[in-house]
């Protein structure tokens, strides 16, 4: 069963033509329809999977005893919340729902169909870091989101690896590729690779892109303000290209699954994900050995300094039947007691807060949190940061067919930048 932290990448995808696109939707995603009750608020729900819908409800269960207020859960199956959310949110959707940090948070409180709630972060504030803060306001300088948990992309290894070829971190590009020449000597696949469900490249070019061209500039480039056929676009494929013989062949034809298979069993050196990789470590030995490290800097001007870390949390509707009980819940929701009973659900996941007791984590859990705390930007992830009817039918094919074939990226990137205008012309 896939677990948050898979989800957090295959989220919006399945619904791609929602976001923005208007159509009518089912009315199965509607609220739950209660009558306003100063002791219930409604919550709408996408966790349907079991992990996340048991720690939800202990959650909930927890501020019930605290507070008195009643949340009567309205889940629905995760994909067809994604795909119905547009309609929901415009309809009679319930005080507080589940959604994602970033553009598609901004997306919905542009269009007045979610409630500033800056009167909580007054409140809660103090629990998150900066960046987080960044990724929970709109773009009128509000807030609208309370995150609760978070995973991090990096380059993940095998530490008995490195160890026993005499292997160190690279920290700059020169050495990114130095290595993966080395890892190519010794008979390994330097960097594991498949691409065959079409997201995770989306993931590769945030990396390489945010290292070559800046956090500004990819923020830009994801909300469709910033030109594909841009130099500083090509400039992100040309290093992207420099690396992809050091790839594994065939990715498309492969999942990611498959592909973490080859780093458990030491084939190859290095995998470029997301934290959730570690649930394919079944063996414990395997897992302690799991480890990773930022991806390396390209351009000197920005570094390391941005991290991409898919949150997940909650937003307040735009008409809340119960406001007060709504503000509460939220308010509980920041709290690092919150999160830290929904983290026992899933340990590749991270609290988005920085007050939240990592005693319980594991090693690999610590790196994350401690990487994402003190990173100065955050992303998500490129069908979070941008719209998911722009990544889904034109960036997955797109790089599909860059990986397959390299040559004539001018004409792919002339390809995209035409798309994208219609696109997001679209409204």
């Amino acid at each position: 069963m896939p677990s948050p932290g898979r989800r957090t990448v295959l989220r919006g995808v399945a619904g791609a033509a929602a976001l923005g696109a208007g159509i009518p939707l089912l009315s199965a995603c509607g609220g739950s329809g209660a009558a306003a009750d100063p002791k219930t608020v409604t919550l709408g729900s996408n966790a349907s999977d079991a992990v996340p819908k048991k720690a939800f409800a202990e959650i909930y269960a927890a501020f019930t005893k605290k507070s008195g207020i009643t949340v009567d859960v309205n889940t629905k199956d995760h994909n067809t919340f994604q795909e119905q959310i547009n309609s929901y949110l415009q309809g009679t959707p319930d005080d507080v729902f589940n959604w994602f940090a970033g553009y598609r948070m901004q997306f919905f409180a542009a269009k007045k169909l979610a409630t500033p709630i800056d009167d909580v972060w007054r409140k809660i504030g103090v629990n998150f870091p900066d960046a987080m803060k960044a990724l929970s306001k709109g773009e009128d300088g509000k807030y609208y989101f309370v995150p609760i948990s978070t995973s991090i992309w990096g380059v993940f290894y095998r530490k008995s690896v490195f160890q026993q070829h005499g292997y160190t971190v690279p920290t700059t590009w020169d050495q990114l590729v130095a290595l993966c020449k080395q890892m190519k000597k010794d008979g390994m696949v330097p960097i594991a690779f498949g691409d065959k469900d079409a997201w995770p490249a989306l993931g590769t070019f945030d990396q390489i892109n945010f290292r070559t061209n800046g956090y500004d500039f990819h923020v830009e480039l994801m909300a469709g303000k910033a030109s594909w056929t841009d130099a500083k676009v090509r400039t992100a494929f040309d290093h992207w290209a420099e690396l992809l013989p050091y790839h594994q062949d065939g990715a498309v034809g492969r999942t990611w699954q498959d592909a973490a298979q080859t780093l458990i069993s030491k084939k190859a050196g290095m995998y470029l994900f997301g934290s959730f990789v570690a649930q394919q470590f079944t063996n414990k030995a395997d897992l302690d050995d799991l480890d990773f490290f930022a991806f390396p800097e390209i351009n000197p001007a920005y570094g390391q300094d941005t991290v991409e870390a898919p949150t997940d949390g909650f937003m307040l509707s735009k008409a809340p039947k119960n406001k007060d009980g709504a503000l509460k819940l939220l308010e509980y929701l920041g709290s690092p007691e919150a999160e830290q009973i929904y983290l026992k659900s899933d340990p590749s996941l991270v609290a988005a807060s920085s007050k939240a007791d990592t005693s319980s984590y594991t090693a690999l859990q610590k790196k994350a949190y401690a990487t994402i705390s003190g990173a100065k930007h955050l992303t998500q992830f490129m069908d979070r940061d941008s719209r998911p009817d722009f990544t889904s039918t034109v960036m997955q094919p797109a790089l599909q067919k860059f990986v397959r074939d390299p040559k004539g990226v001018d004409g792919l990137l002339a390809s995209i930048e035409r798309q994208k205008k219609t696109i997001f012309a679209s409204g």
